[in-house]
């Protein structure tokens, strides 16, 4: 029963497949659309607003003036001030909107190692100069007069030990001394004679002063101990972040008692020189040659409506690349290739560095 069972199943498996088979070969292509889709593709939405969906063009452009994206930026592009090591903010000292001058401290990083590390170096600078000194001078005059004294004094006991031996001796002729008594006075005046030789180099020296090769190790020891001080300054200037150039605070990223972590991307201030503003305007790669040096140009912005904010083409790149400013319009096309063109601005009393605008040049002639 169960052999039967299995030829049945197996045969109604066969079947299965054939069917799919011949029904998969006698079906109509998928590229084929349904006769329902087609017709729904047909029909056309009417529009709300009425007349034709067309894109705008932009306002003012025609044959003399050439269009384009722009954003403003100060005299020389933000500066991204950061410093060069991961410390902890102490103190910011500027905020938004200051103006600075080249040098003056933005802001303080925690340096209570560095300054530690400075005051030791700076007294290890003092011992070696001290000692550098008192190599040069040589001994004091007090002390050389208490080396010739000992000299002076070395000198007698050596004349009394030559007298005693030469007495001695004498005595030792008639026999009113014994030999060891006689070697006792021999030895005796060798040793005040020995005495007062070392006395009297101690004082050669004394006179002479202090040796050149003395000299010249304790002049490497004070430039050593110099050295390590303007390593310890060094370190603790790293913690001052001083403004690179004349212009304003125009963001503060950080706060008081932050980490800063010098690895990062963020720096801790930004700023640029406001005083003349710029715009970088993006040039379609078609109308390059309409653009010149010095050619007038002006700009808009949503903010201010149809105000005008004259200036003229300060300088024109010298390499193709990606778009600058994004509008964010979905028909926008960000895969054409553009020309950056700088204008400077006559006037910067409203605009904002970093604020989007609309820019026009005059177009040269072909």
């Amino acid at each position: 029963m169960s052999h039967t069972v299995r030829i049945v199943a197996f045969v109604l498996l066969l079947a299965t497949c054939g069917g799919q088979i011949v029904r998969a070969a006698l079906a109509r292509p998928v590229t084929e659309p349904a006769a329902s889709d087609a017709k729904k593709a047909e029909r056309v939405a009417a529009s709300r607003v009425g007349g034709p969906d067309l894109k705008a063009p932009v306002p003012g452009t025609g044959a003399d003036l050439i269009g384009g994206n722009g954003v403003v930026e100060p005299a020389q592009r933000e500066t991204r001030v950061a410093a060069q090591v991961t410390a902890v903010v102490r103190e910011v000292k500027v905020s938004e909107g200051q103006q600075v001058k080249a040098g003056d401290v933005l802001v303080r990083l925690d340096d209570t190692v560095e300054q530690a590390t400075l005051q030791s170096a700076e007294a290890d600078l003092a011992a070696e100069q001290a000692s550098y000194a008192r190599t040069l001078k040589g001994l004091r005059v007090e002390d050389r007069d208490a080396v010739q004294g000992e000299a002076d004094a070395a000198k007698s006991r050596a004349e009394l030990a030559a007298s005693v031996l030469g007495r001695t001796e004498q005595l030792a002729k008639t026999g009113a001394v014994t030999a060891d008594e006689l070697d006792r006075a021999r030895r005796a005046a060798q040793t005040e004679q020995a005495s007062y030789q070392a006395t009297n180099a101690r004082l050669r020296a004394a006179l002479a002063g202090s040796r050149s090769e003395d000299i010249g190790f304790q002049r490497a020891r004070v430039t050593a101990a110099q050295a390590r001080v303007n390593q310890a300054r060094a370190s603790l200037e790293r913690l001052t972040v001083r403004a690179p150039l004349d212009g304003e605070v125009l963001q503060v990223k950080i706060r008081e008692g932050e980490l800063y972590s010098f690895q990062g991307s963020e720096p801790l201030v930004v700023m640029g020189d406001t005083r003349q503003l710029r715009v970088r305007m993006d040039v379609d790669e078609r109308d390059i040659a309409l653009v010149a040096l010095g050619a007038p140009a002006y700009v808009t912005a949503d903010a201010f409506g149809a105000e005008k904010f004259p200036g003229k083409v300060l300088e024109v790149g010298r390499r193709f690349g990606r778009k600058n400013v994004r509008t964010d319009d979905p028909v926008e096309k960000n895969d054409t290739k553009i020309l950056e063109v700088v204008i400077a601005l006559d006037s910067n009393q409203r605009l904002v560095p970093g604020q989007r605008v609309t820019s026009f040049v005059t177009a040269a002639k072909r």
